[in-house]
C-alpha cells in the first residue's frame, strides 16, 4: 500500500485505512521513505 496504518487507523481486506477514533490525521513519512497516516485523538 501507498500509505501505512499507524496509531488509531485500521486497514481493511481491500487496504482500506479507516480511523478507529475521533480526531485530526497526521501523516508522517519514516527514515526508509514509507508513509504512515495516525490519528491523534482531540484534546
Amino acid at each position: 500500500t501507498k500509505h501505512h496504518p499507524d496509531v488509531n487507523v485500521g486497514i481493511g481486506k481491500d487496504h482500506t485505512l479507516f480511523a478507529l477514533s475521533d480526531g485530526i490525521v497526521v501523516f508522517r513519512k519514516s527514515r526508509e521513505g514509507r508513509s504512515f497516516v495516525s490519528v491523534q485523538g482531540q484534546a
